[in-house]
């Protein structure tokens, strides 16, 4: 149980530290081309440079030329981060992201097992920040504030069990709901690890480790 609880848990942290060292250049992951391979629902599989495009659920294909995929073609497309030589899989799932009717989305697995499946949406946040002009030669206070913008990645997670996908709503209450059966254990795992209930690693983990108690 410790062993493919580990192996989950360096898988991901390599991962993690290869976003990081994106985003130390300025690029976010979905900025970026990445060798990979995208499975069509045709049966077929296409080669080559690989990037994505969550938000509006597609995936480009670089070769000769570069082609477009939907999540209506694609069974599920995976990336190889250099950075970390790891791959990274994304499937498309019928889902309904705004209440509307379900349609194919693309979701990341973060870690899979028999009783419970954890998916992930990154998408690139957008922060406004008031920067007031107290002090600051040549400015008229009248101005008001002015708005500063930044942009950070971010991350919607999921919990895929029995055929559902339940978003998760990052509460920690939610979370022992989400993971049924085993409250002092997962409570006692997270306290020893110092795990948080809403960070993308930390939720990695104790969905691995309510795997294996299941087993």
């Amino acid at each position: 149980m410790k062993e493919s609880l580990f192996r989950a848990v360096l898988t991901m942290s390599f991962l993690f530290v290869g976003m990081l060292s994106l985003l130390a250049q300025n690029q976010f992951p979905s900025q970026m081309w990445y060798k990979g391979n995208i499975y069509g629902t045709d049966g077929q599989t296409y080669a080559g440079l690989v990037k994505y495009d969550l938000e509006n659920n597609v995936v480009q294909l670089q070769t000769e030329t570069i082609s477009t995929f939907t999540a209506y073609t694609v069974s599920h497309f995976e990336i190889h981060n250099e950075t970390n030589e790891r791959l990274r899989t994304f499937y498309s799932i019928p889902y309904s992201l705004n209440g509307d009717n379900e349609v194919p989305v693309f979701f990341e697995v973060l870690t899979e097992g028999n009783h419970i499946t954890l998916l992930c949406r990154e998408y690139i946040a957008t922060l406004y920040e008031n920067v007031g002009t107290k002090g600051v030669i040549g400015m008229n206070p009248s101005n008001g504030p002015r708005t500063k913008t930044s942009y950070r990645l971010a991350f919607n997670f999921y919990f895929l069990t029995n055929g559902s996908i339940e978003k998760y709503s990052l509460n920690k209450r939610d979370l022992f709901t989400m993971l049924p059966g085993y409250d002092d254990e997962i409570s006692l795992f997270m306290r020893k690890n110092r795990l948080e209930h809403d960070k993308r690693l930390d939720l990695l983990r104790i969905t691995a480790y309510y795997n294996e108690l299941q087993n």
